[in-house]
């Protein structure tokens, strides 16, 4: 569902829920239809009691959407949106996944020694290589590597927890990345998230292949 017009927000307060994640949804679920900013969504995600603002705000933003449901529009879902600008259209939140397992603690070093405690995503036969501690120079934040299932939990949920060859190490950034390319709910491959994710250049790639497959001429 797409909105017709671009209505802004003014929320400017601030909100007391627990966690990040949890003030981040309240924002939105108060500004429905409406869009929000990247400033706003720091300045609602800003510990209300310490006033320090969260390095993974993006993070958690990108878990309301795989891990609670929630459709939130960015500018790679409507065009008229610019960077930096949200939008919660609805409320109604999508089916997801059952609980994951996690790997022991001894699977989980065994994991981290392997992957020299470094991000295991490799994309065109480029290996991410983030460390953990270090910066993350495109999302930002400090890296945390946790364990992801080698074959997607939507496949397979109950991987063995003691089996390090059935888990990988993988930065935030790149977790999120890989919930957006698989659909928990038929545990395929998310075609529209990746759509989403791929760059202008990439997207009419995309469109031209499928005039063509479908018998449209291309001028």
């Amino acid at each position: 569902m797409i909105p017709t017009e671009k209505v802004y927000s003014d929320d400017d307060r601030s909100y007391n829920q627990k966690t990040v994640s949890q003030r981040i949804e309240a924002l939105f679920l108060n500004n429905i239809g409406k869009v929000v900013t990247r400033e706003q969504i720091i300045r609602a995600a800003t510990d209300p009691t310490t006033g320090k603002e969260p390095e993974n705000w993006h993070q958690r933003l990108s878990e309301l959407r795989t891990d609670k449901g929630y459709t939130i529009l960015s500018w790679r879902d409507w065009k008229a949106l610019a960077p930096q600008e949200y939008i919660l259209p609805h409320s109604e939140r999508r089916a997801t996944a059952a609980k994951r397992v996690l790997p022991t603690p001894a699977c989980w070093a065994k994991v981290l020694t392997r992957a020299g405690n470094q991000c295991e995503w490799t994309e065109d036969g480029q290996r991410c290589g983030l460390a953990s501690g270090e910066i993350d120079p495109i999302g930002g934040g400090t890296v945390k590597l946790t364990p992801d299932h080698m074959v997607p939990h939507s496949i397979d949920p109950a991987a063995d927890p003691g089996d390090p060859s059935r888990w990988q190490a993988l930065c935030g950034r790149h977790q999120v990345m890989k919930k957006n390319y698989w659909d928990s709910s038929s545990g395929k491959i998310n075609v529209l998230g990746i759509l989403q994710a791929v760059n202008e250049t990439q997207k009419r790639e995309a469109l031209a292949f499928l005039l063509r497959y479908y018998g449209y001429e291309i001028k």
